[in-house]
């Protein structure tokens, strides 16, 4: 049973647990009484329960999937998100898809929004071919689907008030009504949406100003127009809106501005959507043939029966100046006609045709309200729709013409209070925002003034900073002022300016702004939109009257000045939130200029955060100042800065940009693309360049891999304001160029089919990709066509599009012209861009005549399919997107760049240099793996040549030559192993999405050359210590079998001697046995056949190579070589002189001007090769070695090297001649007494007087018949195994510290060395060391690289543990060589020993020498010498740990195989070129780059350069001069004068771009200005001038500037 109100309304018996019950009112309470029927006829106690029906509203919200939002309401950022739903074409499937596909359609403005149902039963069994009529009239009813109105209703009940606004400003663009009084049939309580019409601006053009052809554009809301209400009175044959639609449409212009029953789902009953009151507006276009009302006139349409919604039609009657009431019959309700205080005329419209229609009562009506013919319009029967429209149509004309009832709908809500009805205004937040915004704007008379007077920072002060920035990159003014002191001059005057705009007290306005937009967020958001909708009033006001006084003094041809002025306001009198935002980053990065300290600062810190919140927000952020075409660089990069800090880790970012001709339709097509509102209304064209950022949603992430898409909206290019000025071609490239290189897809916006326009762009855009290009970028791009609207354009433009690239390819070719990058010959040389896939037709935005046109399906679909197709390219995207932080670093980059005259040349980028030392870093460890590899291959491979020949080696060959060639022919198929793994390594590399791996493209085949070039030094360097180690062992072979020979001769002596002593049986003491051993030594050694080793003629083989070296070079060389003996040469240091009077001449004079000439710089260069090849002498000679020819190939290899990298600096033949014939010759004494040491050490006869004792004891051993088990066993391993052991860990060692080093970040990459040596300087503040680093830079790193090394292994942990592996892997090896040979049971000691041998000649070089001497008159047995010789390696083990603890690392470093030291610098130092200007080192990665670079250029004086007239030391510094229109001279020049801007004819191996900010050189000003009296007394020179601004340089700025050069984080 169930109750109401204690009335029974349905009462129902069940053999069921389940029971539906029906006809049941909405929203009501009802009670349930559930009583079980006993079989005994009785019913049970009832069970008493309570539920309650949901209301209507609440059933629809569920069903379109909106309850939820019925309290949490929807944001603009949840429904411009990027999400799956608005990049797809799936139709809905169910009604909770409906409200997101409208809104889907709506925010891109598509007229076909309110078309959204989900497909019927019969739709989708559309096309069964049986016949089955009944079905077919049941298939479908209205109640199946949801009226449009119903889904609007619910929307704007379920929406903030800005999503609101949104909805109702895009519905205006598409002619739809919008919501007037918004009826919330839960409450009965209706809204006046005042907020929601606020945004929207009409213009039109009434018949008064049609001549003039003048125009007025003004909010809705604020316009007094007269309104006409529709309203409907009972039930009524005719459709209200339908009707609307017609009065309201011309013949050739029909368009739904309301929902009607005709429409799709138009009948679907409405739920909630009745005393819905809708708004639109007729606006006169002037034109009397088109025009249906010549004034402007306000149309409103409620929803429902009057009789129902009785306070709206009280409204509607107290606001418009008529209202229609719509009826079939009049009843009783007619009374409401009369109840009203009627401000309204009252119009009876019926329907004469009805059923229902009663000519009596319409007549008793009309006399109670006293109406004449002129108030009743009737349809009769032989009456057309088209004719009663027209009756309609002069009624309502009529009405407009001669009606004072005008309101605007502000005025309206005064109405509404007093009625009870709500405005959505009357919130607390939007008052309170509405009261702020007013305070800012209230005082504004005059645009202009109020600008100097509450902005004053960013007027003219921020224009001169801004062009103080420019010049300080571009140096146009500097004529001959010295550039440094020119700049430290011009940061003066920046320091004033931004003193000046210090000194100014924060404005009131700026004071109200700033504490406006610190309120919590929703206030907030409505202060800055009223700020806006003032602000755009303001300049609306002010740009109509200018434009009436343009238009008046145009017309006079003589008030040129006149019109000048005007022109200037026109240009100045735009005044929006952007202004105010842009005061607030002046007073940011003034405030900056302030000590840190400062409390002024520190109140202003939260700024940048606050405008991150706003942008997070979805408001757009102004990145170009378009009035001084700027970036305040800080105060952008703060705010993303901060915009990180709110994200992260969520913080990937894909750039959107839009390009083209000024009011083509940009910011449109932004705005229908993407939802959002950039200024798009009359008068606001885009200035500078605005970013806003769009969220997107989890469902997208996957597909375009970022967490935001950036939308930047761009100025136009060629611009009419900008067009009379100079640079305006000048700004438009710098604003292409920033912005092409900040996205990931750019779109060029070109207006009309083939627009002549095109060019005037095209050269710009193209220049902007070539650019990008040479940089590493690979911008993707669209070109839009606007206004093509043939269904055909496509396939009818092939010709035009084919005409599109030839023109973009001239474009290429005549940007590569100018950028001097002629390779590129055509557009797809810079850019992957197809003319068929890279080209979009873009009808009109207007289906017909403005004002009353709504925005074409055609534009809305073609941008969609836009969209699409850029989601698709994004997703598609090769590399990563880039993070908040990435994105900033290109916005500094960039503009740096763009400031510059040159950009290419000027470009740098820390997310491409962080890109390069990542490539580099990793190319470093490829190479260490290789030569790491290949180090441990040679050492194996060197043992096995030491060891062939003898009983550690057998060997399938006995022909060394034939052995040898298997190596090498071995070596070269591990070196070609690691060249192909080091370039699939490479390749891979570049596989790779992540770390930017696309900006260093470029580098990608210089670092292939290097793989190559690596391989081929090591296969020439292995080739050479192969060839070296068999030919040392070739000359000992020979040896060692004299050796051998002579020492079985004494040893059989000896077992003679034995057997005679043994003989005389008579005890001999040990000094008859001394006598006897003498005796028989003397006498075998005297007859030992005769050998004598010859000595080779090192300095005839040192000529040879010499000659063959010099011969290459032509017959001229080697009559020089000939005029003097090598044994003559390197006798006395080397001196390099000029020879001839003239030169000699020249030469005093230049030393008496103490100038750095080209006398002085070879000697230099020749000292420095000196020292080189000394230090390889000295290496050879440590080793006593015998001397081998490739040792003085290496020594003219190196000096061949090191004249190589000192191009710049001709050296001429005699210099080169005299060089090689000083070092040969002083290398030639030097190898030829190492070569005769050697000799002499090896004599046989020497030797065997070395073992004369070993031989003495063994013979004293054998005769008393001794047992030689341990004596042997501890000979045997302290003269054997020990030094083998030895040798092992010197051999391998060297390899550990390197790769120990490498994992250090100072020896990761060049740069990173450069950075930790200048840093070290730094901290050590020593003038003694810059000079060394300056004056002897190898040197000093050597020795720096030595510190190092000495530095990390001084506690001796980490060489111990190195030591102590490589001695356990020796132990382990030694002692299973001893169980092996111990199985091979031969009884013979010497067999024991030659198995034991052969485990170990693979890994160890056991000396014959010392394996001779052990085995002579050994009689030990074998095993216990094995047991013996087990514990003796034992305590060989320790004996070595301990000796290895007290070595000292220096002295580890000299027995080493490999130096450290050397390959530390020879991997770091790189290709060992140095800035021909400052002697600046290259740090370009691998030895094959093409272009040599360095992070810090120097002030040239410190590398000795002087005034030629005052002497004094020069400031100047090569990244600064390079940019100005300073010359050089040097000997490259002939000493001839050339420009610096054209240095790279002279040195085009060189890249010196300016500097990556002005304070990136500051580590070296502070050191010339620290030490400049130093400096200059070494020199012998004047202290230098050092502007002003280097002596204020700390130490700490010199650090950060040192960070800033290398890109350190």
């Amino acid at each position: 049973m169930c109750c109401h109100e204690g009335e029974i309304v349905q009462e129902t018996t069940t053999d069921t647990n389940d029971l539906t019950l029906s006809n049941l009112s909405p929203g009501e309470s009802y009670s349930l009484q559930v009583s079980a029927q006993l079989r005994n006829g009785r019913k049970s106690k009832p069970a008493v329960t309570s539920a309650r029906t949901k209301t209507n509203l609440e059933s629809l919200l569920e069903d379109l999937g909106l309850e939820q939002h019925y309290k949490e309401k929807l944001s603009l950022s949840t429904i411009l998100q990027i999400e799956e739903k608005t990049i797809t074409d799936n139709t809905a499937k169910c009604n909770s898809d409906l409200p997101g596909y409208f809104l889907k359609k709506l925010m891109m403005v598509n007229v076909t929004a309110r078309n959204v149902k989900c497909p019927s039963a019969s739709e989708s069994n559309f096309g069964d071919p049986l016949l089955d009529l009944d079905n077919l009239i049941k298939s479908r009813t209205s109640a199946d689907t949801l009226n449009p109105l119903d889904i609007i209703t619910a929307l704007f009940l379920c929406s903030d008030g800005f999503v609101q606004q949104e909805m109702a400003l895009k519905m205006s663009m598409c002619q739809f009504s919008v919501p007037l009084l918004l009826p919330d049939c839960d409450t009965k309580q209706c809204t006046l949406m005042l907020w929601a019409l606020r945004d929207i601006v009409k213009k039109h053009r009434p018949q008064s100003l049609s001549e003039s052809k003048g125009f007025i554009e003004d909010r809705v809301v604020v316009s007094e127009l007269p309104m006409i209400s529709f309203v409907r009175l009972g039930e009524c044959s005719l459709s209200k809106s339908e009707i609307l639609n017609k009065l309201l449409s011309n013949s050739q212009q029909y368009h739904d501005t309301f929902v009607h029953s005709n429409m799709e789902c138009g009948d679907s009953p409405r739920r909630i959507s009745n005393g819905l009151a809708e708004i639109s507006w007729y606006l006169p276009c002037g034109n009397k043939n088109m025009d249906i009302f010549s004034e402007p006139v306000a149309v409103a349409n409620l929803r429902g029966d009057i009789a129902s919604f009785e306070t709206q039609f009280s409204f509607l009657c107290q606001t418009s100046a008529a209202v229609f009431v719509f009826f079939d019959s009049l009843n009783s309700d007619y009374e409401l006609l009369m109840n009203q205080q009627h401000k309204a005329e009252i119009f009876l419209v019926g329907n004469h045709q009805s059923n229902c229609f009663s000519m009596d009562g319409l007549k008793k009506v009309a006399n109670k309200l006293s109406l004449t013919n002129n108030n009743i319009l009737l349809k009769s029967k032989n009456m057309n729709d088209a004719d009663f429209i027209k009756n309609l149509r002069r009624t309502v004309s009529n009405v407009v013409e001669n009606s004072n009832m005008k309101m605007g709908i502000e005025q309206m809500a005064d109405i509404a209070h007093e009625l009870g009805i709500w405005v959505d205004e009357d919130c607390q937040e939007c008052q309170t925002a509405k009261n702020n915004a007013d305070a800012i704007t209230a005082e504004t008379q005059d645009i202009l003034k109020y600008k100097d007077a509450q902005l004053p920072l960013q007027g003219q002060i921020w224009k001169e900073l801004s062009r103080l920035e420019k010049e300080e990159f571009r140096l146009r003014k500097a004529g001959s002022e010295n550039i440094e002191k020119y700049k430290s001059d011009l940061q003066i005057e920046k320091e004033k300016l931004r003193k000046k705009q210090n000194s100014h007290d924060m404005s009131t306005a700026m004071t109200c702004f700033i504490q406006a937009i610190s309120s919590p967020g929703t206030e907030r958001s409505y202060f800055l939109k009223w700020l806006r909708m003032n602000l755009d009033n303001l300049s609306r006001e002010k740009l109509s009257d200018l434009r009436e006084q343009y238009k008046k003094k145009n017309q006079h041809s003589e008030n040129k000045e006149e019109i000048k002025e005007i022109d200037r306001q026109l240009s100045n009198s735009s005044l929006g939130t952007e202004h105010f935002f842009r005061e607030m980053g002046q007073i940011y990065e003034a405030s900056l200029s302030l000590p840190e300290d400062n409390p002024s600062r520190q109140q202003l810190q939260h700024l940048p955060k606050l405008c991150a919140g706003l942008l997070l927000d979805g408001f757009p952020l102004e990145l170009v100042d378009g009035d001084a075409s700027n970036i305040p660089l800080r105060w952008v990069s703060d705010v993303l800065s901060q915009l990180n800090d709110l994200v992260s880790p969520k913080n990937k970012i894909l750039v959107v940009t839009v390009l083209g001709v000024q009011s083509t339709g940009k910011s449109t097509l932004l705005n229908t693309m993407f939802g959002v509102q950039f200024a798009v209304s009359s008068g606001r064209c885009t200035r500078g360049a605005f970013m806003l950022l769009i969220r997107v949603n989890d469902d997208v992430k996957n597909i375009l891999k970022c967490d935001y898409m950036m939308i930047i909206d761009t100025e136009g290019l060629k611009s009419p304001e900008l067009a009379q000025l100079d640079n305006s071609y000048e700004h438009d490239n710098e604003l292409a160029t920033l912005v092409v290189g900040l996205s990931d897809i750019t779109i060029i916006n070109i207006a009309m089919e083939n627009s002549t326009e095109m060019k005037d762009i095209l050269q710009i855009v193209v220049h902007a990709f070539l650019r990008m290009k040479e940089v590493g970028k690979k911008p993707k791009c669209q070109f839009v066509h606007q206004n093509v609207s043939d269904v055909s354009a496509h396939d009818k433009n092939l010709r035009d599009r084919k005409l599109l690239l030839q023109q973009l390819n001239e474009m290429t070719q005549a940007a590569a012209k100018m950028e001097k990058r002629e390779e590129n010959k055509s557009f797809t040389d810079v850019m992957e861009y197809s003319p068929d896939t890279g080209n979009w037709y873009v009808p009109g935005l207007w289906n017909g005549n403005p004002p009353m046109a709504p925005v074409n399906a055609g534009y809305s679909e073609a941008v969609y399919e836009l969209k699409k197709n850029v989601v698709q390219m994004l997703g598609s995207c090769e590399s990563s997107a880039n993070n908040i932080l990435e994105f900033t670093e290109w916005v500094k980059s960039l503009w740096n760049a763009v400031k510059h005259e040159n950009f290419i040349f000027s470009f740098r980028n820390s997310l491409v240099a962080d890109a390069y030392m990542r490539l580099c870093t990793e190319f470093n460890k490829w190479e260490w793996e290789f030569k790491k590899e290949m180090y441990t291959w040679v050492t194996a491979a060197e043992t096995r040549i030491s060891n062939f020949g003898t009983v550690a080696r057998k060997s399938e060959t006995s022909n060394m030559s034939d052995f040898l060639t298997s190596l090498k022919s071995e070596a070269c198929v591990v070196l070609s192993k690691w060249e192909t793994k080091i370039l699939e390594n490479l390749a891979k590399y570049f596989k790779q999405t992540e770390g930017h791996v696309y900006l260093v493209e470029a580098y990608r085949e210089d670092f292939a050359n290097s793989a190559k070039s690596l391989r081929r030094e090591m296969e020439k360097s292995v080739i050479n210590q192969l060839t070296t180690t068999a030919d040392f062992r070739e000359g000992m072979t020979k040896l060692d079998r004299i050796k051998e020979k002579h020492t079985k001769q004494l040893e059989e002596r000896v077992h003679g001697l034995i057997e005679e002593c043994r003989k005389k049986q008579v005890r001999m003491t040990d000094k008859e046995l001394d006598e006897e051993f003498d005796q028989m030594w003397n006498k075998t050694l005297n007859e030992l056949s005769p050998f004598e080793q010859k000595a080779t003629d090192v300095i005839a083989n040192v000529s040879y190579y010499l000659r063959t070296n010099l011969s290459q070079r032509g017959s001229h060389f080697c009559d020089l070589l000939s005029q003097k003996s090598l044994q003559e040469c390197g006798l006395e240091p080397f001196t390099y002189t000029v020879e001839g009077f003239f030169k000699q001449c020249k030469h005093k004079l230049t030393k008496l001007l103490q100038i750095k000439d080209c006398v002085a710089a070879l000697q230099n260069i020749a000292d420095h090769i000196i020292t080189d090849c000394t230090q390889i002498m000295t290496e050879k000679m440590e080793r006593k070695n015998n001397y081998h020819d490739t040792y003085i190939q290496e020594i003219l290899r190196t000096i061949d090297e090191r004249l190589q990298n000192n191009q710049n600096v001709k050296t001429g033949i005699k210099f080169e001649v005299y060089l090689k014939q000083h070092i040969c010759g002083f290398a030639a004494r030097q190898f030829q007494k190492m070569h005769e040491d050697f000799l002499r050490d090896n004599d046989p006869y020497r030797c065997l007087n070395q073992n004369k004792e070993k031989f003495r004891a063994g013979f004293k051993d054998v005769f008393h018949e001794r047992d030689q088990c341990q004596k042997k066993a501890e000979e045997f391993t302290q003269r054997c195994l020990r030094s083998a052991v030895e040798d092992f860990v010197n051999r391998s060692l060297g390899p550990d510290i390197i790769g120990e080093m490498l994992t250090s970040e100072q020896f990761n990459t060049r740069m990173f060395l450069q950075y930790s040596i200048l840093l070290d300087l730094l901290s050590k503040h020593d003038f003694k060391n810059y000079l060394s680093y300056i004056c002897s830079y190898e040197e000093y790193v050597k020795k720096w690289i030595f510190d190092q090394i000495v530095d990390r292994f001084s506690n001796h942990s980490k060489t111990f543990e190195f030591e102590d592996r490589h001695v356990l892997s020796s132990i382990n090896s030694i002692n299973n060589a001893i169980n092996k040979a111990k199985t091979e049971k031969s009884g013979n000691l010497k067999t024991f020993v030659e198995h034991f041998c052969q485990e170990l000649g693979d890994k160890l070089v056991i000396s014959q020498d010392a394996l001779g001497a052990f085995l002579i008159l050994n009689n030990a047995d074998q095993e216990q010498f094995a047991h013996w010789l087990s514990e003796c390696v034992k305590d060989m083990a320790q004996t070595l740990r301990k000796q290895f603890k007290e070595t000292t690392i220096q002295m580890k470093l000299k027995a080493l195989h490999v130096n450290p030291q050397n390959e530390l610098f020879t991997r770091l130092i790189g290709c060992g070129q140095q800035c021909p200007f400052c002697k600046a080192p290259c740090e370009a990665g691998g030895k094959e780059h093409a272009e040599h670079w360095t992070s810090l250029h120097r002030p040239e004086g410190l590398g000795k350069y002087r005034s030629h007239s005052s002497k004094k030391l020069v400031t100047g510094i090569c990244s600064s001069r390079v940019i100005s229109d300073r010359y050089f001279h040097c000997y490259a020049t002939k000493y001839a004068s050339y420009p610096y801007k054209r240095y790279k004819d002279i040195f085009p191996d060189w890249k010196i771009p300016p500097d990556a900010s002005l304070q990136a050189s500051d580590y070296w000003k502070y050191i010339m200005a620290t030490f400049n009296r130093e400096f200059a007394k070494k020199y012998n020179a004047e202290p230098a001038d050092v502007p002003e601004t280097w002596k204020n340089i700390t130490c700490k700025q010199a650090e950060a500037s040192l960070k800033e050069s290398f890109n350190i984080k």
